[in-house]
């Protein structure tokens, strides 16, 4: 090999294999504007490493991930694969998703060819390369075998075959163990990681997706974490623990505490409450539909002990088996009622949140009630309306149009009927779903 193609060789393997620069990605709501999900992201991935996305569900994870393989144009920014913008799906790339994506009248050998027959291999190539992906996935025996023979992590091992097969660069990976069992979910990282650490796999990186964050710091050399509306990187941590990890380690959670912190970090400093984890603001606050059997059941899990009142959230979560997606919702919607304080990764209950916490059913829904109409607005707005009309009724879809003005038709509906279920558990005012009324019938 001469000079020149040396040189050029170093040079590209010393290349980042993915750049995205500025990428942004908005939706057009018509009146109500445009919806931001992704706002100025920029990262870097580079050969022999495992990054991981970590953000709340809304954050633009997923789209960001589906960008970079070309299956959505983004629209502002670069995304480059080996120095080469993205256009359409670029070979060297391949992803695995959540939901497994198999055809179900394939079998599992057929299921793992098809990117190779539309890349033109030969059927005995195909067969050859997709034979050993099976095995080097432990599914040696089940080629002939339909997706539903198989379990859910059996299908997801096809998945994984299916993106090895083609003998990808980079490897992306959409949450690709939520759908799992939490049981099945850790023998499929372990057996994932040992083909890593062994240098088993066709690959020179990959770029996951997780809302887990112990997850995330199981596997990843690289966390990038992302805000939500809009998704933006608000921080990089650097995973230097050696593998296999330690989940008991100190360092190990150590870095999981850090990592709550920074995603209960206030944005201002001496807020009482960050009500700006909700978009919006005013009656034009997109709300989570949240029960209030959860909100009630956090309340009661932090004021009992051990944490009589002031609980560290990864304990919390491990001990109620919740992920980021299943806690943070709740327990930002208690925030926002003021029941409690969620900041640098711990939550602890107000004043209101103990009296709450300590009361029978009665006062905790007169309590309710009173939170619900200081601390959001929709509430106290409807209720207002409510109160000034002769007859004490409103049609629900006077307040989705006021909402459809700032939020998209989903949100506004997701809004109104998480309105409805906190305002019907406080007595606060009633709502028929037949004719779609909210009335004061029902409150004493």
């Amino acid at each position: 090999m001469n000079q020149a193609l040396i040189t050029q060789a170093v040079i590209t393997k010393t290349l980042p294999l993915v750049e995205v620069h500025g990428v942004c990605q908005t939706y057009d709501k018509g009146s109500a504007g445009k919806l931001v999900v992704l706002d100025q992201v920029g990262l870097t991935l580079v050969s022999g490493e495992i990054v991981g996305l970590l953000g709340r569900s809304g954050s633009g994870k997923s789209t960001l991930l589906r960008s970079i393989a070309g299956l959505i144009r983004p629209s502002e920014g670069a995304i480059t694969f080996e120095g080469k913008a993205v256009s359409g799906t670029p070979d060297g790339i391949a992803m695995v998703f959540q939901s497994f994506a198999l055809f179900p009248w394939l079998t599992v050998l057929q299921n793992v060819e098809l990117g190779l027959e539309a890349q033109g291999v030969s059927p005995a190539e195909r067969r050859r390369r997709a034979l050993s992906a099976i095995d080097l996935i432990g599914l040696d025996g089940f080629e002939n075998a339909y997706p539903k023979e198989l379990s859910g992590g059996m299908r997801q091992r096809v998945g994984l075959a299916r993106a090895l097969v083609v003998h990808p660069k980079v490897l992306l990976m959409d949450e690709p163990f939520s759908a799992l069992d939490v049981l099945t979910a850790e023998t499929l990282r372990t057996d994932l990681l040992d083909l890593w650490s062994e240098g088993r796999m066709p690959i020179e990186s990959i770029l996951m997706v997780t809302h887990n964050i112990e997850e995330a710091v199981l596997m990843c050399d690289r966390v990038l974490i992302f805000s939500s509306n809009p998704g933006r990187v608000v921080a990089e941590l650097k995973i230097d623990l050696p593998q296999p990890r330690n989940r008991l380690d100190p360092a190990f959670r150590a870095l999981v505490e850090d990592i709550y912190a920074r995603m209960t970090a206030r944005k201002e400093t001496g807020a009482p409450a960050r009500d700006g984890v909700f978009p919006g603001s005013g009656i034009a606050m997109v709300l989570p539909r949240v029960s209030t059997n959860l909100l009630a059941g956090l309340i009661e899990a932090v004021a009992a002990p051990p944490y009589n009142g002031h609980a560290d959230l990864p304990p919390l979560a491990a001990s109620l088996q919740l992920e980021i997606d299943d806690l943070f919702p709740i327990a930002e919607t208690l925030q926002l009622l003021r029941f409690a304080e969620l900041a640098e990764g711990d939550i602890q209950l107000t004043p209101a949140g103990r009296r709450f916490a300590e009361s029978e059913v009665d006062t905790r829904k007169q309590l309710f009630a009173q939170q619900l109409a200081t601390y959001v607005p929709l509430a106290g707005h409807i209720r207002h309306v409510l109160d000034e009309r002769a007859n004490h009724k409103a049609p629900a879809r006077r307040f989705r149009d006021e909402l459809e003005d700032h939020m998209s038709e989903d949100y506004a509906d997701q809004t109104v009927r998480a309105v409805i279920s906190w305002a019907r558990y406080a007595e606060y005012f009633a709502y028929d779903e037949e004719s779609d009324l909210f009335t004061l019938d029902n409150p004493t």
